[in-house]
């Protein structure tokens, strides 16, 4: 069934539309679950649907010689299947859920059609999918440049701007995979963090104790795809 009111919703993107572009979107969106593992898109095949978080995280996964590793995370900023609004249907990438939660969804011919006739909600999207386009860029750079100790806050970071409350659902196996690193390395970089008293962590459950000093341990490899995702959306 579709939302009733636009001020009903949680997922940035759409409560940010206009409200002519909010009802034509409207009745081709379908309220969905999103369990763990849910599977969103694969690699290099067409995407049937796009889908716009309410709570949860999906994260857009690169997979080479057998190494997986999280390149990019979607919340309630934003949807998934920013290849949709750049005008092709399937992407070199795997986005799957990896925090549970609900959203919206709508096929993928739909949205297209609607953006091809209607400028500024083809606007808003392609926007959408510029700040996902420089946050994975600033994964990349902070991959290669920062210590895993850093890299290790900056995600918890960000998987902290997109649910509610401080605890974060997540295996240190899972972590390892997001981060592309061995299980050991993400054991010994979760006791770095504990010994600051930045987060505690137990059997598949961080919790985010002092943000503001995860922030400050981050430094500048946390901050940029923020900033710029803030002044994109600020555009309209």
């Amino acid at each position: 069934m579709p939302p009733s009111q636009q001020s009903s919703l949680r997922n940035q993107l759409l409560t940010g539309l206009i409200p002519d572009d909010f009802d034509a979107i409207r009745p081709h969106l379908e309220a969905v679950a999103l369990p763990v593992r849910h599977e969103i898109y694969n690699a290099n095949l067409p995407m049937e649907h796009v889908y716009f978080p309410e709570a949860g995280i999906a994260s857009v996964m690169t997979d080479s010689v057998g190494n997986t590793t999280e390149i990019g995370i979607i919340g309630r900023e934003g949807m998934t299947g920013a290849s949709i609004a750049m005008s092709t249907d399937r992407s070199p990438f795997t986005c799957y859920i990896q925090v549970e939660g609900h959203g919206l969804r709508m096929t993928s011919p739909a949205l297209a059609r609607l953006m091809d006739e209607r400028p500024s909600l083809a606007r808003r999207f392609r926007r959408s999918a510029q700040a996902l386009a420089v946050q994975i860029s600033a994964t990349a750079f902070v991959n290669a440049e920062y210590a895993l100790e850093m890299r290790m806050a900056r995600w918890l970071l960000m998987c902290h701007d997109r649910v509610d409350g401080d605890n974060l659902v997540l295996t240190h196996e899972f972590l390892a995979m997001m981060l592309g690193v061995r299980r050991p390395g993400v054991t010994t970089t979760i006791h770095v963090l504990e010994g600051h008293r930045l987060i505690r962590a137990s059997k598949g459950l961080i919790t985010v104790r002092d943000r503001a000093g995860l922030e400050q341990f981050a430094e500048s490899a946390y901050g940029l795809p923020e900033v710029e995702y803030a002044r994109l959306m600020a555009e309209g």
